[in-house]
Order: C-alpha cells, then structure tokens, then sequence
C-alpha cells in the first residue's frame, strides 16, 4: 500500500487516502501465493514494431501524429526504474495531451550530436532522471501547446486566450468549434516557437498528470517476452565473442596458442583485445565461450596474486586510526574534547564490503565498423560515453559513430561511465574485415571477477553522553576505497575525496549527490581517510549513502540504547534544525507503528538518513529465533520534493529494499588477488521468502526535486539491524552477517 502524507505537517503528518497498485495478478508459485503489483502493463505504444507513417515534429522533444498520438522523445536511459514514463508524464501534463495517446521514442548520441546537443545530457545515474531534466522537458511539452493551440486560433481567426486545450481537443467555446492537435499539427510546427524561459509552468499541486498513477510505457514487452535487450541483437553476418581478462586485477595476459582450437567447431579465431584480455570469435556464442575455456593460455598475475582479504581488510583498518590520507568535513565545536570528558562514551566499529551490481543481463555490445561509419548497439547509462569510447577506441570521428540505446536488463551504475564492455567490443571489430558486426557477451563469471564494486569501507563511532543522556559528542570516521581515485582522480581536491562521506556533509548541497547529515550534535566531527586497494570500484546504486548510512544509524541506536532513550525520541532531539528529516522519520514511525504492541518475538527497528536530495526513513519488523532472521515488514517514507509518479516510487522503494536485503547475505571476497564468488553457486542472492512486507508513505512537499531510485536504500539495512538489536541486545556492525546469522 502507498499512502500520501500531507505535507503541511511535517512534525505530525496526517494520513490522507491510501492508493493501491492499479493492476494486481495472483498466481501460485511453489505451492503458495504470489501477489504481484504490475503498473500498466500492455499498452497501445508498447510494440517493438518501428513506427513509419506520418508525423510532425513540433520541437525537439515532442512530434504528432495524424491520429492524435504524441511522441516524447526520451534522452535518458530507461533501465526498469520508469524514466522513460516519468518524462514522458512532465511533458504530457504541458501538453494537456491524452495520455493513453502518448508514446515515447529513444534520442540516439549522434541525433543529439547533429542537432547540437538540443536533448542536453543524455546520462542516467545518481538519481538524476528526472531532477535533472524536469524544467527543460516541462518547458517542452508547454511549447508545444503554445503552438499547437496558436495554429487552431489562426485557423479560426480568433485570439488563442480564447481557447482551452483537454486531453489534445482543442476548444473555442464561443462558435462551439473544435479540432485536435493531429489537425493543426503541421501548421503548428511552421510557427516560431515561443521563448522557452518565458514560459509559466503548471503549478504541481494541480498536475492532471504527472503527479498520479499512469499504465507505464514499458512494460507491454516485457510482459510477452517480446522485448529486444542488447543481448538479443542480431545482424546479418553476425559473429559471437566470448572475452577473458586476466583473473587477477592488475595481471597480464603474455600468450595463448591459437592453433590448439583452430579445429573446433564454427571456426573460432582467437585475439588479443588489450594487454589483459583475449577473445575468442565465432559462429556462435556457445563454440566461441567453449574455444575460449579450451584455449591455453600463459597470465603474469603480477604482485597483487598474493593479496588476500584479510591483507585488505588490515589495510582498510589502518585508516580508522591513522592519519595519512585524512580529513575532516564536518568540524563543528570540539568532539573529541567534548567525548572525552563525558559522563559516558561509546565506540563501534562497522563493517561494509565490496559488493558486486550483479545486474541480470551480463555486460555485452555489439559493434559494426564500416568505411565512415562506427556503430553500436549497447544497454548504457550514458549514451554519450558508450559513443565517446566507440569513436575514441575506433578512431573515428564522433559525427560518424552512431549508439543505439537499449533498454538495460539492470544497471545499478554497473553501465555508466565505466564503458569497458563498450571499448572491448569496438577492438574486437577493428581485427575483423569492414562491415562485420560482432557481439560480445560476458559470461556470468567473467561479469561477476571483473565488476566495478561498490567500495570496502569502515568506520570508528564514537560518542560521549552527559548525565541525562543528551548526546554531547559525536565523531564518526570512515576509511575504505575511492571511487574518485579509481575513477575520476581530477575530482580529489588536495588528497580529499568528499564523495566517499556522502550523507554525512553538513551542506545540503553538494553536487551531484546532495545528501545532509540531519543530526546537529553541540560537537561534530566526520572524517575519511583514504585506503585505495587493488580492487576496481564504482557507483553501486544509493553509492556511499548505503555504507555511511549504516554507520550513522547503527551507531545512534547505540547511543540512544546507551542513554536508556526511545529510538525514535532520541532521533527526534536530534533532528530539530531539519524538519524534512523529522518529517520522514515520524512518517514512517507513524505508519509503522511506532510505540504500538507487536507479536510475541517480534521486534522494531528504525533509521533515517539523506540521499540524492531527498529524505529517507524507515523501520522493520524483525524476528530472531537463534540464528535465523525473519525480516517480516518493512514501513519506508519518502519525501522526493515531487512525485512524479507515486506508483514508481513505490516500485523503486521495493526494488530497494531488495537490494539493501542483498548486501546482508553477500559480498565479494578476493582469494590471491581475484574475486573468489564469480558465479551463484558462490554468491548468496535474496529469495522471495526473504522480501518483507513493504509500505510507501510518500511524502511531497512541492518545494524541490529530489532523486527516487537510489535514496531509500540507506535506511533499509540500518532499520534491520536496529530491529536485530532490539531482538538481541547485541549490535550488528559486520555485514554481511559474520557471526551465524543467516536470514531465512
């Protein structure tokens, strides 16, 4: 169930009407009952058949048809998380369109690129879909109502201040006249657009359409199976390449002997595609996977072969105390003095792992070179860079490559910046004749070794409590892996790296991840020190909101536990500069039940915490019967600024309660220097008998635009662990569990 809370209170919202999933199927599995909530499945625009008749592009973003159907172009990559419907929605509440009229097309890189970059940036990641492209997509679909409505009063003769515009008809009441916006259309698209800075936008408390719950976009095709992923490109003349890189970061690949498969079934041709991958290509993908497992091959694993887990966990943990690579970010008041001369102290140290995306559709491309032209076919967060490693990695010039967007069969940040599937499947295609298209696919152990992981960090908490309990001193230092240093090294200022404290910043904003640590003890301090390994990482869906909430969250239940107070009053003495973190938190007490009896061995607990601009709570019921954890209800509550689509926010808050659940049961370990779980015979993954019941209370206040599909998570694994200290008496600071617990 989803409920909407009125934002006019946010120290003690109220209530308002619950909304439920528009469409509900039931079906038995395994002897039991599965509910599944599907927004909008089928719809009229979902056909993977390719439009070819008449239309008229009215700007940039928005073209119509004689029939009255409307084409959004969507620049963003559409990955499950309902951008593309999202979008869709802004532009059509502009438009005043009918929304079961409305279809979406895919802008290419090299589209953008000719049209001077008119669709501005096509990246998807960092919650930023729709924050990010709101007011230009809005101004958009205004436009072009401006326009079409501009033509009729043309026709008419009459002032266009004379006409009204519902679901595309539009109307001059006063001679009873109406036509739509497929008659006007092309007359529409002769006209001078309007100034779009000029423009007044709908106030969202009076949206029609976006705001509500729609049939999404998407799902039609996903549904009968007829959807196109960019493993399931074909080509005439296609050829198949299974990759191996060396097993060990940092290695090299020295030889292999080609001659030892020339043999073997559908001609496979081994290659080097750089100094540490080797290819195989053939007829198809399955003799090329088995040419390559049968090609000998000689690695120098080099150095980091005798590195082992505890060696990087020792490593990490020299940062919880030493002061090379350190910094502070928030140094109010005096914290350490201020702890040392408490009436109590507490400490803690806390654990998160490296984690793979595990995203179900392996890494792949396909990519075609041709005299002038290089092409791509590939499932991408950022269109832009799959096109800048094309042209860069073929060597040809940007106004000949072309990236043909997929949807992404799961994304999580795996798919963004890091383009490595991208360049090795355009240095594959450079060693094959002109014109020959060449799939590459990852296999699951190859995509599960060679992942950018979400980073290994640590943290020491300490805290000093006066005589009543008051918290008069906290300090929370965080040491682990930089994404930056990994990735972007331009991006660390003097030796530090802000992004891996994200969540625990004083300002508000600090871009791109916006995320305010809410608490304002009389004496802060947050620190990293940086502790790089061998180990590639990258942004890993909520990034390093998920880890520093834990830390933070965890260790105020600490705290408060420690003072002898209630969770939730402890978080709320805390939290009183910042109402938007107050609000959350007591919405999601609220719906959860906070202070209410539960079942016998039942146990709540609770956290809140901040990400991508927007503000994030929950609590959990947990019980624990010796070793195993039943999770049983999960309450979230969300405050995004505006909700777009309150049904895809829901989605997006059960999609990440699935992915914090995941990281309580699985990591990857590195065993002399590579990954040890390269497969799931390995790697433990969530069950359905593991999901919760999960609630959404969203919660808009009009007044931002903040992210959806990566801030809950944060909260998620503190509200359990929390609900697993109520049960035990015991903390959690190891995850995954390392002390027996297993969840069941």
């Amino acid at each position: 169930m989803n409920d909407i809370i009125n934002p006019t209170n946010l120290e003690n919202p109220a209530v308002e009407n619950p909304s439920r999933r528009d469409f509900i199927v039931k079906t038995a599995v395994a002897g039991g009952g599965l509910a599944l909530g599907l927004v909008g499945c089928a719809t009229p625009g979902d056909s993977n058949e390719p439009y070819t008749g008449p239309q008229t592009e009215i700007n940039a973003w928005v073209l119509v048809r004689p029939n009255d159907e409307v084409v959004v172009r969507i620049a963003r990559s559409e990955m499950g998380q309902g951008t593309l419907t999202g979008l869709a929605q802004l532009v059509a509440e502009e438009l005043d369109c009918d929304w079961n009229k409305v279809r979406t097309e895919h802008v290419l890189p090299g589209q953008n690129l000719a049209h001077k970059n008119v669709w501005g940036d096509m990246s998807t990641g960092g919650s930023r879909g729709i924050r990010g492209s709101h007011d230009y997509v809005r101004r958009a679909g205004a436009a072009a109502k401006i326009m079409l409505v501009q033509a009729a009063a043309n026709e008419w003769k009459v002032p266009a201040g004379e006409l009204t515009v519902d679901k595309g008809i539009i109307t001059h009441k006063a001679s009873g006249r109406s036509t739509s916006y497929g008659r006007v259309a092309d007359a529409a698209a002769k006209l001078t657009p309007p100034d779009l800075k000029s423009i007044k936008l709908r106030d969202p408390r009076q949206w029609k359409i976006a705001g509500k719950a729609v049939k999404r976009l998407d799902t039609g095709d996903k549904l009968d199976g007829s959807k196109k992923y960019a493993v399931d490109v074909t080509l005439p003349g296609m050829l198949h390449a299974a990759i191996m890189d060396c097993p060990v970061f940092g290695g090299k690949l020295v030889s292999f002997d080609q001659s030892k498969i020339a043999n073997l079934p559908g001609k496979p041709r081994a290659l080097r595609v750089n100094e540490t991958t080797v290819a195989v290509v053939a007829d198809t993908w399955w003799r090329a996977k088995k040419a390559l497992e049968a090609l000998p091959k000689v690695w120098d694993e080099g150095p980091n072969a005798r590195v082992q887990q505890s060696d990087i966990m020792k490593h990490v943990a020299s940062g919880l105390t030493g002061s090379a690579n350190m910094f502070a970010d928030i140094n109010d008041g005096d914290a350490l003095k201020a702890i040392a001369g408490a009436a109590r102290r507490i400490e803690a140290v806390y654990h998160s792992p490296f984690v793979p995306h595990v995203c179900m559709e392996p890494m792949n491309a396909t990519v075609r070179l041709s005299p002038g032209k290089a092409e791509c076919w590939v499932a991408t967060q950022n269109a832009q860079a799959s096109m800048a490693t094309l042209s860069q990695t073929a060597g040809v010039p940007l106004s000949q490559c072309e990236v043909y967007k997929m949807d992404l069969g799961g994304g999580f940040g795996r798919r963004g910046g890091n383009q490595d599937f991208t360049r090795q499947a355009t240095l594959i295609a450079m060693q094959l004749p002109a014109g020959t298209p060449v799939k590459m696919l990852w296999t699951r152990e190859e995509d599960l070794g060679h992942d950018f992981y979400r980073p290994i960090q640590q943290a020491r908490c300490s805290a000093g409590l006066d005589e009543k309990g008051n918290l008069v001193g906290l300090h929370i230092r965080v040491a682990g892996q930089s994404i930056n240093a990994f990735a972007n090294p331009a991006a660390i200022k003097d030796g530090r790296d802000r992004r891996q404290l994200q969540g625990l910043w004083k300002e508000e904003k600090v871009w791109p991840n916006d995320a305010q640590f809410g608490y304002t003890p009389p004496n802060l301090r947050t620190e990293y020190a940086m502790r790089n390994t061998h180990v590639p990482v990258g942004p890993w869906r909520g990034v390093n909101t998920n880890h520093n909430g834990i830390f933070a969250e965890c260790f105020i239940e600490e705290c408060a536990r420690a003072a002898g107070r209630d969770s939730l009053e402890f978080r709320r003495a805390l939290l009183g500069k910042h109402k938007y973190h107050l609000g959350v938190l007591n919405a999601a007490a609220a719906k959860g039940d906070w202070g209410k009896p539960l079942p016998a061995g039942v146990h709540r607990g609770i956290a809140q915490f901040m990400g991508y601009a927007s503000y994030s709570a929950a609590t959990a019921e947990v019980s624990v019967n010796g070793n195993d954890v039943k999770i049983h209800r999960m309450v979230l509550a969300t405050n995004c600024g505006h909700a777009v689509s309150l049904e895809q926010i829901a989605a997006q808050v059960q999609g990440g309660v699935a992915m914090g659940i995941s990281t309580l049961m699985s990591e990857s370990t590195v065993r002399d220097g590579r990954i040890y779980e390269v497969n799931f015979d390995r790697l433990a993954m969530p069950k359905i008998q593991h999901m919760p019941k999960v609630e959404t209370v969203v919660q808009p206040t009009f007044d931002f635009w903040g992210g959806v599909g990566e801030p809950t998570i944060c909260v998620v694994v503190p509200a359990v662990l929390n609900a697993i200290f109520a049960a035990t008496g015991k903390p959690v600071r190891h995850i995954p569990f390392n002390n027996g617990m297993r969840l069941v």
